[in-house]
This record gives structure tokens, sequence and C-alpha cells, in this order.
């Protein structure tokens, strides 16, 4: 039996110890609660993870049918720098066909928005140097994600855009049936470039652009008649290249888009983890003083009533 000496230590004890209890009461009142949010944090991690291992996998292949694509669109390249091909320059310059290879899916970092806030810089240089809206840039978006960036700024130079790129490795059918469409535009453009993200390594990308040449510029390069080319065929050569080049573009894109996601659910199970360490302790320090608690009011209780 405990002496009445003891009872004020008991009961400042008791205090301290409904005071730890009440302490998370601001954020996770009991253990059930503070249990809840440990399970879903696991969860989250197990999805994290999973898809970081998909990732991983399509990554593999997505590099593989990168390195393909790029001897397409580097051949057609070769044959316009052996040609000398530029785009014209008149004294009224028209506008500037710009086509963004982003995708539909997110969950991928930044990548996404590097290419519009490429866009939004371009037109922002564009508007210092004083070029008139009539000869800045006309947009073709390929991909959901740049269209919903890219409509609240610049919703009226959009002309064209295509959903459902990016589900899987792109294709040189995809890529020609965009070219395709792109060819039968209205309008004349001084130029044409695409724009998307180069794969430099497994931790980063930049954006980029390709030139697309037109007919006429094509048609004006100095060494153009070394290659023998016939005049009915100039238009089946230049949307031949310009599928070329948008097939290296998407594909360059798709992996940059797999290694980013990678990056990002790797990054995003960590912060999992060490959230899950964190909840832990407190459901431990929150658990013992539970248990501390209730001992003290038992043994409180039974000093009580032993001295009445």
């Amino acid at each position: 039996m405990l002496s009445r000496t003891a009872r004020p230590a008991l009961r400042a004890a008791a205090s301290a110890s409904r005071s730890a209890n009440v302490a998370p009461a601001a954020g996770y009142a009991t253990l059930r609660e503070i249990e809840d949010r440990l399970k879903s944090i696991r969860n989250i991690e197990k999805i994290t993870n999973t898809m970081k291992i998909v990732a991983s996998t399509k990554l593999t292949r997505a590099q593989r049918a990168m390195l393909e694509s790029r001897t397409y669109g580097q051949t057609s390249n070769a044959v316009f720098k052996s040609a000398e091909t530029k785009p014209l320059e008149s004294e009224t310059k028209g506008k500037t066909l710009l086509i963004v290879c982003s995708s539909d899916k997110g969950l991928c970092g930044g990548i996404h928005s590097s290419l519009a806030r490429k866009v939004r810089k371009l037109f922002a240089v564009a508007a210092a140097e004083g070029a008139a809206p009539q000869s800045t840039y006309d947009l073709v978006l390929l991909g959901e994600k740049a269209k919903a960036q890219l409509t609240r700024t610049n919703s009226k130079d959009i002309v064209l855009s295509f959903a459902g790129v990016g589900r899987d490795i792109p294709t040189f059918a995809e890529a020609q049936a965009i070219a395709d469409q792109i060819v039968q535009l209205p309008g004349e453009y001084s130029s044409i470039q695409i724009l998307y993200n180069t794969f430099i390594n497994a931790q980063s990308y930049e954006p980029t652009t390709i030139e697309a040449f037109s007919e006429e510029a094509i048609a004006a390069s100095p060494n153009y008649s070394a290659f023998e080319v016939e005049d009915s065929a100039l238009p089946n050569l230049r949307e031949y290249a310009l599928a070329n080049s948008l097939f290296w573009a998407l594909a360059e894109g798709h992996a940059c888009e797999q290694s980013a996601r990678r990056n990002a659910m790797d990054n995003a199970s960590k912060n999992a983890g060490d959230m899950i360490s964190k909840y832990q302790i407190l459901f431990n320090r929150t658990r013992q003083a539970v248990i501390t608690g209730e001992l003290v009011e038992i043994i409180t209780g039974a000093t009580a009533s032993a001295d009445m």
C-alpha cells in the first residue's frame, strides 16, 4: 500500500501522462487515427514502388526505341545538312509553326511544364523584340498535358492538337499520321520547328527544337540539285522528313517521360518511408503515454480505495 506522501507525486504523474496523451489531439486524437494514417501511407508507398518498377521496365524499352528512332531523324538532318538547307528569310517574315511534343500522362515531375515554360519564353522573347502578333507562332500540341497548360495562356495560338499520345512507345505510323494532318494546315509558314525533350541521361533532359523545312526552303537549298529529286516528289520528301523528325522527337520525349516518372516515384517512395518512420515514432510515443496514463489511473484508484 502506498503512503499518503506518495499521492501528490502520483497525481502529478497522472496529469503529465494525460498531457502527453492529449498532445497529439491537435493532429491525430487517437491511436486509431494514427494507425489509419500509417496504413494509408504504407499503401501509397506500395503504389509508388510498383510504379517505379514499371517505369524502370518501360524505360529500358523506351531507350531502345529512342536509339532506333534517331536513325530516322538524323538521316533526314544529314540530307538537309549536305544540301545546306536553311529557313527562308523574306522581307515580310510570316509565322513559325511550333509543334510541341508532350503526352497524356502525368506523375512524371515537371517534364511537361518545362515544355510549356519554353513555349511561353519564346512568345515573351518575340514580344520583347517587337514582333507583331501575326509574325510570332502558331502551336500544334501533341498530348493533353501540354494542351492543358498552354490553353490557359496561348489558347488563341493553338491551331491543332492531338490526344492519345504517349500511351505506349511511339511508332512511325503515328508520326506519319500526325505529319499528314500538319501538312494540310491552311496558311504558309516561314519556319516549322519541333519542340521536344531530348534525353541526356537517366537523370536529366532538356527542351530542344528541330527544324522541319518547308518545300520552298528545300527547293532553294544550294546543293539540292545534287540529289536529283524530281519536283513532283518534293512534297512527299518534305512530309517524309517531317514524319522522321516527329518520330525522333516523340521517341526521345517518351524516354524522358519514363525516366522522369521513375525518378518521381523513387522520390515519392523515399518521402513515404520518411513519413512512415515519423508516424511510427508518434504512434509508439502516444501508445506508451496511453499505457502509462492507464497504469497511473489504476494505481491511483487502488490507493484511493485502500484509504477509504
